[in-house]
C-alpha cells in the first residue's frame, strides 16, 4: 500500500521534532564526527547520542560510514541545508518573534 504525503510528512517531521536530534545535526553541519565527539560537544552520554543517531541514519538525514572500529557521521547536506535555510527564512519573514516561536500544546 502506498503511503500518503501526510503519513510521509508525519514520519519525517516526527524524526526531526527532537531537540537532541536537531542538536546532533547542527553539530554535524561543519563536518563529519564520530559519536564520542558529538556526545562530548553536546555534553550528553554517548548511548543517548547513538540512540538518536539511529533514526537520523534510517531516514537518510545523516550518513554513517565505518572507519576502522568507529562510525563517522555526516549530515545529508543536500536535504538538511535546504531545510535549515527554509526554516531560517520562514522564521525571519513570517514569525512575529523573528524565529523565537514558542509552541503550545
Amino acid at each position: 500500500m502506498k503511503r500518503g504525503l501526510a503519513d510521509t510528512c508525519y514520519g519525517f517531521f516526527q524524526t526531526l521534532a527532537n531537540p537532541t536530534r536537531l542538536a546532533i545535526m547542527e553539530k554535524l553541519r561543519p563536518g563529519p564526527m564520530n559519536a564520542s565527539a558529538i556526545a562530548e560537544a553536546l555534553k550528553q552520554e554517548q548511548s543517548m547520542i547513538s540512540h538518536n543517531l539511529k533514526p537520523l541514519v534510517r531516514c537518510g538525514l545523516v550518513y554513517s560510514e565505518r572507519k576502522g572500529k568507529e562510525r563517522i557521521y555526516a549530515l545529508n547536506g543536500e536535504t538538511m541545508e535546504t531545510i535549515f535555510n527554509l526554516v531560517e527564512t520562514h522564521a525571519q519573514k513570517y514569525c512575529p518573534s523573528k524565529g523565537s516561536c514558542a509552541y503550545s500544546q
